[in-house]
């Protein structure tokens, strides 16, 4: 047998990792998991001499199949714990208050495996036991086949007496135990199972019950730059957890998802683990509009004194309460959308003291250029210049770090026995195609580590500074004082229609409907937040109409006045009479 022969060698396969060798009848090892031949030799001729006769033995050519070492056996729900502890242990090491991962993150893992049913429970959900299927089959589709004719809680009192050997064919390509489990849509549906996307909305919601100053935005942009672990996150599983064969469509993600759908996600999430009500986000709280936009106006290089209008704007229309920034998913409110309502609430108050109409703003930035002590005034035109060209090198920044990035994995998951080979020879020349641009590119192939930072720009006279700060200015050339108010010289408000829509009914982006229409500088602005906060313009421009819902409920305008209307001579025909209507 084989085996007598290559005990004594067990030297792992160069090309497989695999300890399985046989021997060939030319006396050569090879291995038997993906037949690769080496050197080493042995000698099966057996001379037996015996007095007038000469007998040959050589070894039998008998089944040359051996099942591979699988390691540990493990679950699914194991691996995302392990993931989401490697996560949580990175943003530790970034900052994140030391009471996040024992205090927050784990009492919510430990109320989701309950909620599942998965653990914590007296009535578990137990594993999915698999019938007939055909042995050594390499096709997925055979056995998701026999996982959709099992039952699905497998509470059948007298399984039959195959019914392990049937299980272990089913998963004799795939690393964990109930891989299978995991990708049937109704066990999906039902028990709520957990996801990469998800493993991101629960570190959410607990950063959101921690209240800690790191948004969705900075989560997802950490994920991006490599700081948090989530593309190719597998990797840093112990090696007793293999991740093969049907783990690959668990674990293996190509692209981090988008704010929108981490923070859908993570709403169903909360409503899910039937969640009791969060603490509450006071004026004090980082996450609060009041010192969150402060912030995006530091990133958007504005002015300070417009943070005082801002905070205006915002208890005028009844936003400053602090329950409409606590999340309860007992009375089925929406998850707050902390980062992108402060950016909406930016935009709406320089739509009252600039105009953004297309003319009211650069003829304030004309009489402002007139005065006097102009240096000391804000402009919005040398605004506009100076943010214009940060905005491009900034696109072009991140452009070219996404395309030196290197997604692919180190150690990539084989979905099936006859991709492992082709995955293998891709990897191969990959890394000989990479290597060669190292060599004929004067820059290194990946991209440059660089520090976390919560702001996109740098603004100052240091070098390497995006430009001049405009902190200091002031908003007097476009505010004026009325019986001893402070009010902008503005006196005209525009805004889309506000019509809301259902949107299980409404499946259109409104914002490429309207975006034709819409002022150039108000769909530029919208562009500079949305690439502050990593978004979609069309994301932030319904945060914008819905925060205009709420300012025009209670009426727009500072101080004891109140303006609303429209500037129709700076629109479209058709925009223009839209928005009569409306007002």
């Amino acid at each position: 047998m084989d085996d007598e022969h290559t005990a004594s060698y067990r030297e792992p396969c160069a090309q497989c990792s695999a300890v399985a060798w046989g021997i060939s009848e030319e006396g050569r090892f090879y291995c038997m998991s993906c037949h690769n031949v080496i050197e080493r030799t042995k000698e099966v001729v057996d001379l037996t001499f015996m007095q007038g006769t000469t007998r040959v033995s050589t070894l039998g050519k008998g089944q040359r199949t051996k099942k591979p070492e699988r390691g540990h056996r493990w679950t699914i729900c194991e691996g995302f714990q392990m993931i989401l502890k490697n996560q949580a242990d990175a943003l530790l090491r970034l900052g994140v208050a030391p009471h996040f991962k024992e205090d927050v993150l784990r009492p919510l893992w430990r109320r989701y495996l309950q909620t599942s049913r998965q653990a914590y429970t007296s009535d578990p959900v137990r594993r999915v036991t698999f019938r007939a299927c055909v042995r050594n089959s390499d096709s997925d589709s055979a056995a998701e086949s026999s996982a959709v004719s099992c039952s699905g809680t497998d509470r059948e009192s007298n399984p039959p007496s195959n019914a392990g050997s049937n299980e272990e064919s089913v998963n004799d390509w795939s690393g964990s135990e109930d891989a299978i489990t995991y990708l049937m849509p109704r066990q999906r549906r039902s028990r709520g199972l957990m996801t990469m996307k998800k493993t991101l909305a629960l570190i959410h919601l607990a950063l959101m019950w921690s209240r800690e100053a790191l948004t969705l935005s900075d989560l997802l942009r950490l994920v991006k730059e490599g700081h948090v672990p989530y593309v190719n996150a597998y990797e840093q599983l112990p090696k007793e957890m293999k991740v093969i064969g049907k783990d690959a469509r668990l674990f293996n993600v190509k692209s981090v998802p988008s704010h929108q759908l981490v923070h859908k996600e993570a709403q169903s999430l909360g409503l899910f683990l039937q969640l009791p009500a969060f603490p509450p986000i006071s004026r004090q709280t980082l996450l609060h509009p009041a010192l969150l936009s402060l912030r995006y106006l530091m990133d958007a290089n504005l002015p300070d004194e417009l943070h005082l209008w801002v905070c205006r704007l915002m208890e005028r229309a009844g936003m400053a309460d602090q329950t409409l920034h606590t999340f309860d998913p007992s009375s089925r409110r929406a998850l707050p959308r902390y980062d992108v309502q402060a950016a909406a609430l930016i935009i709406v108050t320089m739509k009252v003291i600039f105009g953004l109409d297309d003319h009211t703003e650069w003829d304030l930035s004309n009489e402002a250029g007139l005065q006097d002590n102009s240096g000391d005034m804000f402009n919005l035109r040398r605004w506009y210049r100076l943010l214009q060209a940060a905005l491009i090198r900034g696109e072009q920044r991140r452009d070219r770090d996404i395309a030196r990035k290197k997604w692919n994995a180190d150690k990539p998951i084989f979905p099936s026995r006859k991709s492992k080979w082709w995955i293998i020879k891709k990897k191969r020349i990959g890394e000989q195609v990479q290597k060669c641009f190292e060599k004929l590119s004067s820059c290194p192939v990946g991209v440059q580590e660089v520090s976390p930072s919560g702001f996109r720009f740098c603004w100052g006279d240091e070098d390497g500074s995006d430009g001049p700060s405009l902190h200091h200015m002031k908003l007097d050339a476009v505010v004026t004082s009325k019986q001893n108010f402070r009010t902008p010289s503005n006196a005209s408000y525009w805004h889309p229609p506000l019509r809301p829509c259902d949107r299980r009914s409404c499946s259109s982006s409104h914002y490429s409907e309207m975006e034709a229409t819409l002022p150039r500088t108000f769909v530029w602005l919208l562009q500079l937040f949305s690439f502050l906060l990593d978004v979609k313009p069309s994301y932030m421009y319904e945060e914008v109409l819905m925060v205009e819902r709420l300012v025009l409920m209670n009426g727009i305008g500072t101080g004891n006045r109140t303006r609303t209307g429209t500037r129709a001579s700076s629109r479209t025909p058709q925009t223009s009479q839209e928005t009569e209507g409306e007002s």
